[in-house]
């Protein structure tokens, strides 16, 4: 028997998250997901009208591919894939894996190749389409969690179905504080960095991109930034797990970075000119997410968290910088975590986790649940 929670996530997805409508293409891109799912999204796209089309990929043949791949390969995958998603209106990529570090032994340069080449699929998704990506629970993100398989199972399902219709109307006074916003100061443990976002905008994540969802962000200005900010959550790029990530930043720039593999961090900053600026700067506050568990589409919503990412920049709310990384490092300011202050033009927003202003106070997590 299928497991009843599968149906309204597919539901969630099609219906809420990417609005599906009659005679729409969407593509399904699923990524060691069981089949009973995949079957399950594409009855609810169907059920909309809509027009289903399915890829079926695995982490372990995916990281074989990248072993081998040379320039020409990656450019033959980009056009491929190019044309096909140029005949999507909308795409849902549902990631699992059995090994959250499949490709930790990829050569550097084998995965910024990749990456580099097929960047402009990549943009063309996210500015062309309408788009969700979550991953799916798997014993492995269990234990990065430090929770039981099951425990797990049912944490996902809780964030991932939650009422966002709710969450997104209380995002609404802290989108327009941030779009009219312009300097931007954050204290804490080993931080004290300034930045501006004049003139950038903000967005709310409602649960139309990604699942599970809750933040709003924005983008420093290129050259703003100064002084230094100390990550206290691990962070999982490339394959490769970093601690105690430290940036220091001087008109903009990552000017030093250190962490338990300053040697690989520095290997991917170095990617290219757009690397060492900074793509994005977003609040986070799902209420049920609480702890970091080395997936950063959790770990950047985690209640009374921020995120900051060296690398490129969306079009909406962005400040130009292009990049082929987009590497989210997340800052946790709750009480437990050392605590934390974020400063809007002087204000004091947000204290040890919890928004003071009144008009911001319906999204702390005992409002949101």
């Amino acid at each position: 028997m299928t497991d009843p929670r599968y149906q309204k996530l597919a539901k969630l997805l099609v219906n809420y998250s990417c609005e599906m409508k009659k005679g729409e293409r969407i593509l399904l891109d699923m990524i060691d997901v069981p089949d009973e799912f995949t079957i399950e999204l594409i009855r609810a796209v169907r059920a909309a009208g809509a027009i289903p089309f399915v890829e079926t990929r695995h982490t372990r043949v995916g990281r074989e591919q990248l072993l081998g791949m040379t320039d020409a390969q990656a450019a033959d995958v980009r056009d491929l894939e190019m044309f096909r998603m140029k005949k999507m209106q909308a795409y849902i990529a549902i990631r699992g894996a059995d090994n959250m570090n499949e490709n930790s032994d990829v050569p550097s340069d084998r995965l910024r190749m990749f990456s580099k080449i097929t960047r402009p699929l990549l943009d063309y998704r996210v500015n062309q389409t309408r788009w969700c990506v979550l991953r799916w629970p798997t014993p492995s993100m269990a234990q990065a969690a430090g929770m039981s398989t099951e425990a797990f199972e049912n944490l996902y399902f809780d964030v991932c179905t939650m009422n966002y219709p709710k969450m997104g109307k209380a995002m609404l006074p802290l989108e327009k504080r941030m779009r009219r916003a312009d300097r931007v100061h954050i204290k804490g443990p080993g931080t004290d960095l300034t930045f501006s976002i004049k003139g950038i905008g903000a967005k709310k994540c409602e649960g139309t991109r990604n699942i599970p969802d809750g933040e709003v962000f924005s983008c420093p200005t290129m050259t703003s930034a100064n002084g230094v900010i100390q990550f206290n959550t691990p962070t999982l790029y490339a394959g490769t797990k970093f601690d105690n990530v430290r940036l220091e930043l001087n008109d903009g720039k990552v000017v030093n970075a250190t962490s338990n593999n300053t040697k690989r961090l520095n290997e991917i900053l170095d990617t290219d000119k757009g690397a060492r600026y900074i793509g994005e700067f977003a609040i986070g506050f799902n209420p049920y997410i609480k702890n970091p568990m080395c997936d950063i589409l959790f770990d950047e919503k985690i209640a009374g968290s921020l995120h900051f990412t060296p690398g490129n920049a969306y079009d909406d709310c962005g400040n130009g910088n292009k990049s082929a990384i987009h590497w989210d490092m997340v800052l946790i300011q709750r009480k437990e975590w050392g605590g934390g202050e974020i400063w809007f033009d002087g204000e004091l927003i947000r204290k040890d986790g919890l928004f003071l202003p009144k008009d911001l106070r319906g999204l702390n997590p005992e409002n949101l649940r």
